[in-house]
């Protein structure tokens, strides 16, 4: 059963949508991009960003500038001299950098310089909406800033974000193409996202049009266009993709989309982690840096034994 608010959103949309289905769409897409508070909800988050304060104390904190706003970042240099590669790190929606101190923790144990990037709205960036449009632009206020990345690893819709700054889909922005990525628990395509909102919403076909209409507004691309997968396909740069077949928030079948891609893409299943636990656990850790640490080369060879 749908909870209280939802239920309410749905009879407001309805009664905009009886005048206006243009206004309703915009109203929707509004909601649609809000982000949660960013307090913690319970004792286990409260945990996890008291634990995590240690490291992130070890960072130096960047604002990154964009046409439209500005996001916070943190930057951890390498341990033992460095030497390895620069990596942009992102996290998913109602999340933070310091919810994935554990990768964080184990990149820099590996010799990989860190980025941890806070997309708008969450964690210590300003805001309380957030748009694939604005995720494209903090990237690149990253990569201009750092001077590019040797890889980029992002979980949920920070992976999606990843893929689509890489497929320059901003017509402003150039691509931003590391030369390997790590998708966690991300989905494949947004044009999903916005079919489920709007069936959870009942909207009605003229605002769902109106809803799916403003990415055009805002990008000059239609919703299709933000599909991470044909992306990925096109660059064919290494990608790695762990994946929950147990995940709840995004369908594992988007991890199979990714796998058929083709043999630039690794597709790896860390089943029993879920949607949120898959960024922390040492398994999956281990996996992301092997991969980052392994040649082209020998990726090939592995593929094709």
């Amino acid at each position: 059963m749908a909870s209280f608010a939802t239920q309410v959103i749905r009879l407001s949309l309805k009664a905009v949508s009886a005048i206006s289905p243009a206004a309703a769409g915009e109203l929707a897409f509004r909601i649609f991009c809000l982000t949660p508070n960013r307090k913690p909800k319970n004792g286990k988050e409260r945990t996890l960003l008291k634990a995590a304060a240690p490291l992130m104390r070890q960072s130096r904190k960047v604002t990154l500038s964009f046409a439209g706003g500005w996001v916070s970042a943190r930057h951890f240099q390498g341990r033992g001299g460095g030497g390895g590669p620069r990596v942009l790190l992102t996290h998913g929606w109602g999340s933070r950098s310091d919810y994935l101190s554990a990768m964080i923790d184990g990149l820099l144990a590996a010799g990989a310089e860190v980025v941890a990037l806070d997309w708008p709205g969450h964690g210590a960036s300003p805001g309380r909406s957030l748009t694939m449009p604005q995720a494209v632009r903090a990237i690149d206020a990253a990569w201009r800033h750092f001077d590019g990345f040797d890889a980029g690893i992002g979980h949920s819709f920070g992976g999606a974000g990843l893929a689509c700054a890489a497929g320059g889909v901003l017509c402003d922005v150039p691509a931003r193409v590391p030369a390997k990525l790590v998708l966690v628990g991300a989905p494949s395509e947004m044009a999903w996202l916005f079919k489920g909102f709007g069936t959870i919403m009942g909207l009605a076909p003229a605002a769902q049009t109106a809803f799916e209409g403003m990415v055009e507004r805002l990008s000059g691309r239609r919703v299709e266009g933000f599909d991470a997968a044909r992306v990925l396909g096109a660059l064919r740069r290494p990608v790695l993709v762990v994946h929950a077949q147990d995940d709840k928030e995004v369908s594992a079948d988007h991890a199979r989309r990714y796998g058929a891609i083709g043999p630039n893409v690794e597709l790896h299943w860390a089943n029993g982690l879920g949607h949120r636990r898959i960024v922390s656990a040492p398994a999956v850790i281990e996996k992301i840096v092997a991969f980052l640490g392994e040649s082209e080369e020998r990726a090939r060879l592995r593929k094709i034994a």
